[in-house]
């Protein structure tokens, strides 16, 4: 078999066998059993889709697992993703089909507009892509039956994305790079050996693969790093930079690990779930080390999201200072907000309601804009006040101080009184935030009104200047009915 190049369509006859070729293809098979073991990637008789493009990385890991399935009985199958962006796509589908075939392998093919998912999921093309690939092979391994999705990710895809992150400003966790094991079924076999290596052990065996040309834009930072920061660096500073550059990763994978346990830990003592809604308590977070409070805003974010797409080192921060009663916009349409030392997802806040009513009292108010129902009575003084009642549903004013009709409407801006016990006025919103009404609630909450001044807003006490006092002749008291 002879080599083709799909850029120039050279053929290149393999070199002539020598020792040192046959001790480095070796040396490559057992670096991969190694990672294997190492990782607990695979198991003997595991059914593996392998991520296949058609490119050097994807054709060295089928020939190598080609290679250890005697020994292994791997079943192995092949998954190709046709994203239809590049005018050889086609070409390459038609190369994998034929690879399929010449190893008498099951070949499973998908494609997707993956320009029109971009625009409409408003993400870029490389993301678009890896979602709409991971999807196809996730859904095409449980069609087989519980296999293993393999990709071809290598030492340099390693070190690449290293270098990537790191002039992107990552954090512990991006550093560590490419995982070799993710969500227990996606493996990465060749994560320790370099790409050069792989491209040479196809040479020397004179197995085809196809060049994808997108790899030499150099519109792409990837490309730019490959292309010509990591020769440079290898050429200049340091020959071994791919190496070392793993072995950083890999270190930072494992502590960033171990610190991920215990950031576990102290997000349930931060992060609450009571009635259907996230939040995370500030007074626990700010105990904690800044670097593992950071760690927790993460999780935090993380649940509420799903994911942590596209959330920066600032976002995180800003979450950490954001102060009471305040809001801070997260990605998408998120936001978050802090009320009574807590920060939660700020619900989707309804239009205002505009009423207004004019109550004499004897007859039940119905406001029908909140589905309310009020029952007002005229009673006459007693010792004390009923022990059961709250103003989450009821208030009991002074009858002699009141003007009929009483004026009941929504709440507006600019709204004060002075609560049962307050040393002064205060604004209604102001004390509803103090009270711990959700935004969404407080529009619903009825203000009642007599001369002007109020006298009653439901779930709040009554206004100092209408609470029943000593001398007081009569009592009108209003009870909630739904």
């Amino acid at each position: 078999m002879r080599l083709i190049s799909a850029v120039s369509g050279v053929r290149v006859p393999p070199p002539p066998l020598c020792i040192s070729w046959v001790n480095q293809n070796k040396m490559i098979l057992e670096r991969v059993k190694k990672t294997i073991q190492d990782y607990k990637l695979l198991e003997k008789k595991d059914r593996i889709l392998i991520a296949y493009s058609g490119g050097a990385d994807s054709t060295g890991l089928l020939a190598l697992l080609l290679e250890l399935r005697e020994e292994w009985s791997f079943e192995l199958f092949l998954g190709h993703f046709n994203h239809k962006l590049r005018q050889s796509a086609d070409e390459d589908e038609q190369f994998v089909r034929g690879v399929a075939k010449k190893y008498s392998l099951p070949l499973y093919v998908g494609n997707k507009d993956v320009r029109f998912y971009a625009q409409g999921k408003k993400l870029n093309l490389e993301e678009a892509g890896r979602e709409l690939r991971y999807y196809f092979l996730k859904k095409t391994a449980h069609k087989i039956g519980g296999a293993k999705i393999a990709t071809g990710h290598t030492l340099t895809d390693q070190a690449e994305t290293f270098l990537m992150r790191l002039m992107r400003g990552s954090g512990l966790r991006g550093l560590g790079g490419i995982f070799p094991l993710v969500e227990g079924m996606i493996v990465r076999p060749l994560i320790q050996v370099e790409r050069q290596d792989i491209e040479a052990y196809l040479k020397e065996k004179g197995i085809e693969f196809r060049t994808d040309e997108s790899n030499l834009d150099r519109r792409f930072l990837r490309n730019r790093i490959r292309l010509d920061l990591i020769p440079y660096i290898k050429k200049n500073f340091e020959p071994e930079i791919v190496s070392s550059l793993g072995r950083i990763a890999s270190i930072i994978r494992e502590e960033d690990s171990l610190l991920e346990k215990i950031a576990e830990e102290k997000a349930k003592r931060a992060i609450s779930r009571k009635n259907n809604r996230i939040s995370l308590e500030v007074q626990p977070l700010s105990t904690l080390p800044r670097a593992m409070a950071r760690r927790v805003v993460r999780d935090f974010i993380s649940e509420l999201k799903g994911n942590l797409r596209a959330i920066s080192f600032e976002d995180v921060e800003s979450v950490l200072r954001l102060r009471e009663g305040k809001e801070f916009p997260l990605r998408k349409g998120h936001v978050l907000r802090r009320e009574q030392d807590q920060i939660f997802l700020k619900g989707k806040i309804p239009p205002k309601i505009g009423y207004e009513y004019r109550w004499e009292g004897k007859e039940p108010l119905q406001i029908k804009e909140l589905k309310l129902k009020f029952q007002g009575k005229k009673i006459k003084r007693r010792k004390s006040l009923p022990p059961d009642f709250d103003d989450q549903t009821k208030a009991f004013l002074d009858l002699g101080k009141l003007k009929f009709p009483l004026l009941v409407r929504n709440r507006r801006d600019g709204d004060r009184y002075q609560p049962t016990g307050a040393p002064g006025q205060k604004k209604l919103k102001e004390i509803m935030r103090a009270k711990g009404i959700p935004l969404s609630d407080r529009d619903r909450r009825p203000v009642f009104l007599s001369g002007g001044k109020i006298v009653w807003v439901l779930g709040l006490p009554v206004s100092d200047k209408f609470k029943v006092k000593e001398g007081a002749t009569g009592i009108f008291a209003i009870k909630k009915l739904q």
